[in-house]
Formats: structure tokens, C-alpha cells, sequence
């Protein structure tokens, strides 16, 4: 912990470094072009004494998690008929595939175009976003389930559920948990793209607005505070679920 701070107030120094050598000094960049430290600082107090941030960030995290719930359930399914179904794996697949590569952002223009500029818009990016990702990465987890394990199972009389339930759940576990934490990450990016596309209040917005207004500290304030709740999420939830499943199995 202690060399984690360390490494931080020196990357902090480099930042104030770099842009007093070439914003003070040499005047080499604009100050309206360049964040510095003291800036987005200044900027953090402000946003969070009206309130802003913390309400950007609330709004966020509530629609994040509601869009990605959402798409691990329509995730999982799409996932398990792929792997269950030989016609969907051979031609669905690949369009699933195909869609996984599309940037959120063009998922944008049908969200408005259906929902409006509203909340069902934003969520609508986020499931699209994240959704086909599981469902590859559900398909991807059973198939690396060793052949062994299902054999010997379907020897002794398990039936359909009994198998998924008891042998292919647990023994794919962890890379479920691996996908899951993929789809999170999808989902928060693609939560970004469908915000700064809307008028609702959220970090995504609170960016746009900080474009808007030639406030660079403010664009990279948001930046910064999406970075963060990124890592407290990880850290905080699937990293622990996931050294929890790994000790459990003696892997970690």
C-alpha cells in the first residue's frame, strides 16, 4: 500500500513536471489544452461542493449496474444456446462474433431513434455493449470443460440439469468469472458511450459539458473518476469473488 502511494505522488510530480516545463516554462502548449494537477484539484472541490460529481457518479453507477445485470442475463442465455445448439454455433457465432467488435457508439443513434433521449437509451448501449461479449465468453467457458468431467458424469446417470448444475457450472467457474469481469468493463465503457449521447445527468454527460465549456481540468477530472470507479469495482467485487473461487480450488 505504502509503494502504491509512493508510486502515485510521483506520478503526480511527473504531471506537474511536465506542465510546468512545457506550459510555464517553454510555453510550448496552451494552458486551456493541458490539465495540471492543481486544476482538476480545484476543479474536484467544486464539483463535489455543488453536488455534481457525487450525483454524475450516483446516476453512473445505478445505470451501470442495471445495464450490466440486464445483459448477464441476456448474456448467459444467448451464451448457453450457442453451446447447446450446433446449428446456432455454427451460424450464430460468428455474427455474434462480428457484433462483439462494434464500438458502443454506434448503438447510439438506434437508442434515440427508439427511446428518445432517456435512460431506457443509455441502457440500451450498455446491454449491447457487454451482452454479446458474455455470451462468448458463457460459450467459450463450457467448451474448455474437460470432456472427462461430463463423461463420467453421464456414466453414473446424471441427467441434463443435474450435469450443468453440478459439473459444467463449477468446473467453468472461474473462467465465468473472467468473462463477467470482461463484460463489466464493456458495460462501463459502453455506459460512457451512450451518456455523452444523452442529456441525463452522469460522468459520460459531465464530460461533454466540461468539452463544451473549454474546461480541460473538468475533462480530465470525469476521465479520472470513470478510471477509479473502474478499479473499485474490480478490486472490490470480481477480484475478490474470483481469489475467493481460486483459493477454494487451491490455484491461488
Amino acid at each position: 500500500m505504502i509503494g502504491l502511494i509512493i508510486f502515485l505522488i510521483l506520478l503526480v510530480a511527473a504531471w506537474q513536471g511536465f506542465y510546468w516545463v512545457f506550459v510555464d516554462l517553454l510555453a510550448v502548449c496552451k494552458p486551456y489544452s493541458v490539465p495540471s494537477p492543481g486544476g482538476v484539484a480545484e476543479r474536484c472541490v467544486e464539483l463535489l461542493s455543488d453536488g455534481t460529481l457525487l450525483q454524475a457518479t450516483g446516476n453512473s453507477l445505478l445505470r451501470g449496474i442495471a445495464g450490466y445485470a440486464a445483459a448477464v442475463i441476456l448474456g448467459i442465455i444467448l451464451g448457453l444456446l450457442i453451446n447447446h445448439f450446433k446449428y446456432l454455433q455454427k451460424n450464430l457465432k460468428p455474427i455474434v462474433l462480428g457484433i462483439q467488435t462494434l464500438p458502443s457508439v454506434c448503438w447510439v443513434p438506434f437508442s434515440i431513434l427508439w427511446f428518445g433521449l432517456s435512460t431506457q437509451a443509455i441502457l440500451f448501449v450498455v446491454v449491447m455493449g457487454s451482452a454479446f461479449s458474455i455470451a462468448i465468453s458463457v460459450d467459450n467457458a463450457i467448451k474448455n470443460v474437460q470432456p472427462i468431467y461430463t463423461k463420467a458424469a453421464l456414466t453414473m446417470g446424471a441427467g441434463k440439469g443435474q450435469l450443468y448444475r453440478h459439473v459444467i457450472f463449477p468446473a467453468s467457474l472461474p473462467e465465468l468469472i473472467s468473462g463477467m469481469k470482461q463484460g463489466w468493463s464493456f458495460a462501463w465503457r459502453a455506459l460512457m458511450a451512450g451518456e455523452v449521447m444523452t442529456t441525463s445527468i452522469g460522468l459520460g454527460q459531465t464530460l461533454i459539458m466540461g468539452r463544451d465549456l473549454a474546461d480541460i481540468d473538468q475533462v480530465m477530472l470525469v476521465m479520472l473518476v470513470i478510471v477509479l470507479v473502474g478499479i473499485i469495482i474490480d478490486k472490490c467485487i470480481f477480484s475478490v469473488i474470483e481469489n475467493r473461487v481460486l483459493k477454494k480450488r487451491g490455484l491461488a
